[in-house]
């Protein structure tokens, strides 16, 4: 089954040397503090985490607002809790392939990881042709065109930064403070 969904790609620029540096203890501390971070975001802003990929996830949304929302807000808040790593990420929309009910494969999929990887310290890549209505507060600053590993040509890429303004609907606090009658 093919479904509309956004997709995003993120990791903590400097992670293997910062575990070579300072060891996996610390490390670990670094990446159990992000981690926590994500599912507290992901959370609040609506989307799924697909996958831990070691430093880094792969997260989900239907919405592709409520992605970037997910993205940049968790690339603002990650920079005090996870200093002296920073996030990078990639995102792109399209229709994927809901593999084995869990999993997704597709041409979005695969960019939002390939310009993940592209991405330095604070970048929030995403292709122009997949860009939408943008959350308030986020704006999308031409990057340029560049080649991505397995795609043909060039890509057009936007740098997304901002903050969104977008009020956190997240019902969960409101779920477990409700008095039973």
């Amino acid at each position: 089954m093919r479904v509309p969904r956004t997709f995003a790609f993120l990791d903590l620029s400097g992670f293997t040397n910062y575990t070579a540096a300072f060891g996996d203890d610390a490390a670990g501390r670094i990446l159990g503090t992000f981690r926590i971070l994500v599912r507290e975001v992901a959370s609040e802003r609506g989307v799924r985490i697909a996958k831990w990929l070691g430093d880094g996830c792969m997260v989900v949304g239907v919405e592709q607002h409520a992605v970037i929302e997910f993205v940049t807000d968790l690339e603002r808040r990650a920079d005090a809790v996870c200093a002296p790593l920073r996030l990078r990420a990639g995102v792109a929309t399209g229709r994927a392939l809901l593999f084995e009910g869990d999993d997704y494969i597709g041409s979005a999929v695969n960019m939002a990881a390939r310009l993940c990887d592209h991405a330095r310290e604070f970048d929030v890549l995403m292709p122009t042709m997949h860009l939408g209505q943008l959350p308030e507060g986020v704006t999308a600053q031409p990057y340029g065109e560049i080649e991505l590993r397995g795609f043909p040509g060039k890509v057009d890429v936007v740098r997304l930064t901002g903050t969104p303004a977008t009020v956190v609907t997240s019902d969960v606090n409101e779920l477990w403070m409700r008095d039973v009658v």
